[in-house]
């Protein structure tokens, strides 16, 4: 018996899904890209765009059609506002909070399906085991005051309770040299255009000594990219102020066991807030190897006014202070954002102030939205003033500005050798792809794919807007990540 997952979002989503891939693996299913071979159809969702929730609508709409030819069970999880629960209630068999995984094998079996280890047991016991009933111990937990009793709807209203159990699953990495590591879920800052406070619930830091623990294990077998996840990862331990370190000694403390390993890898985070970003973060990172000098900075407007009224917290002030101290401390660093074009009420003077931004800070890569409303987010209660023509033309103005100032840094690369993470095949035949430390997309020739999950020098000989091209120079030592 097989599942199959359709993970939508931001890399968060991705870790989460890595942790429903476990519980899953627990029960018996096999996992299968194929949707027609699976018995179980998932999808870890998300609200914070409205595209991604219209590929969940068109999908639920195939799975129920698919219905009418075999017996299936869908579900649905991931960061979703209360309006879309709602909708999905009517869709999906089963739709539960990431925090309730947990109890997804019990939901399963109250639903009434047979799972691969019952099915193994009725082998053994020759008779029939139909798993529809929850046994004492899963039953009192589904019962806890904290939780809903069976929860085969998930209205549990709160996403946040039950994090602990979630964060004890552990994942079933998708990629054996890349990994995520979450350290955070939720958010306490409420940036009217944003649902991940309704969606995922307040912060709630991880123990340290289970994030470090996760670390350790993923140095130890030798990955080369560990990403530390949350929604605002530079406020860590804040909700645990005095009782838990805080992120730059979180850092730190990884740093050290990069030196002690004596292993190559690199560490990145995302996403942190301009104003929980401290001097201490940027001087830490410069400080170890393998904290890797990338960082990934949301802005979401260039103009103070705006700024406000998105509720961020902070202003272009702040946010130049921190840049220039990147600057100065860490100049080789790489520098990615996020940016909102045509959020309500944005005049034409308050987009150009962006594009000025974007001239002062000259960003490896931006990650421009065209601003949508999401309902609960408290700029839905205002009038998305802005017409679609004029935020889609503000978003190629903006990308003609970013691919501009990418490509002038991307030519300073010409002529350097620079060590590649080889991560697969390129769209380009006869050539494989990866990318810098700086997170720099790059590709070179060759079919050798044993390359894959491993450093390699490639000497940049032409550039790209957004990419970087160039030979393969010298080929590692460590053993191949991939058979």
């Amino acid at each position: 018996m097989k599942y199959h997952l359709l993970s939508l979002g931001c890399q968060m989503n991705q870790s989460d899904t890595e942790r429903v891939r476990t519980v899953l693996g627990g029960m018996g299913f096999a996992e299968t890209e194929n949707e027609s071979e699976a018995s179980i159809l998932g999808i870890i969702a998300c609200s914070v765009r409205q595209k991604a929730i219209d590929k969940v609508y068109t999908r639920i709409d195939k799975w129920n059609r698919m219905k009418n030819r075999k017996s299936l069970l869908t579900f649905v999880s991931g960061c979703i506002l209360p309006a879309d629960r709602d909708r999905f209630l009517k869709l999906f068999d089963l739709v539960f909070t990431m925090s309730e995984l947990p109890e997804l094998p019990a939901m399963i079996s109250q639903y009434g399906i047979v799972t691969p280890a019952g099915l193994m047991q009725q082998d053994l016991d020759r008779q029939p085991v139909v798993e529809t009933n929850l046994d004492r111990q899963t039953e009192s937990v589904l019962n806890q005051k904290t939780k809903n009793p069976l929860n085969l709807k998930g209205v549990n209203l709160n996403p946040a309770i039950g994090i602990d159990d979630f964060w004890h699953v552990e994942p079933t990495y998708t990629s054996p040299f890349e990994a995520f590591v979450p350290i955070q879920n939720g958010c306490d800052k409420f940036c009217t255009f944003c649902a991940v406070p309704y969606t995922r619930g307040r912060e709630v830091s991880r123990p340290s000594e289970e994030i470090l623990a996760e670390v350790k294990s993923l140095i130890d077998r030798d990955f080369k990219t560990i990403t530390l996840l949350g929604q605002n990862v530079n406020s860590y331990g804040l909700d645990k102020e005095g009782h838990e370190i805080g992120f730059p000694e979180l850092l730190r403390r990884i740093g050290e066991m990069g030196i002690a390993s004596g292993k190559d890898f690199w560490v990145y985070f995302t996403s942190p807030h301009p104003r929980d970003m401290t001097d201490e973060v940027i001087e830490v990172i410069a400080n170890y190897p393998v904290l890797a000098k990338q960082i990934h900075l949301p802005l979401q407007s260039g103009d103070d006014a705006v700024l406000l009224r998105m509720n961020r917290k902070h202003g272009i002030e702040r946010y130049r202070h921190i840049v220039q101290t990147i600057r100065r401390l860490i100049p080789q660093a790489t520098l990615f954002t996020d940016i909102i074009v045509g959020f309500t009420g944005e005049t034409e003077e308050q987009f150009q102030n962006t594009i000025m931004a974007f001239d002062e800070f000259r960003y490896n890569m931006a990650y421009i939205a065209q601003y949508s409303v999401r309902p609960g987010a408290a700029s839905s209660r205002w009038e998305d003033d802005i017409p679609k023509e004029v935020k889609k033309e503000r978003y190629h103005r903006l990308t003609e500005v970013l691919m501009k100032h990418s490509h002038e840094y991307n030519k300073t690369l010409i002529g350097q050798s620079m060590k590649v993470l080889v991560r697969g095949r390129d769209r380009k035949p006869g050539f494989l792809s990866g990318y810098t430390e700086g997170k720099l997309v790059i590709r070179f020739r060759s079919n050798d794919e044993s390359l894959i999950g491993r450093f390699v020098e490639v000497q940049i000989d032409s550039v790209a807007p957004l990419s970087l091209e160039g030979k393969l120079v010298s080929e590692p030592v460590e053993k191949s990540l991939v058979a």
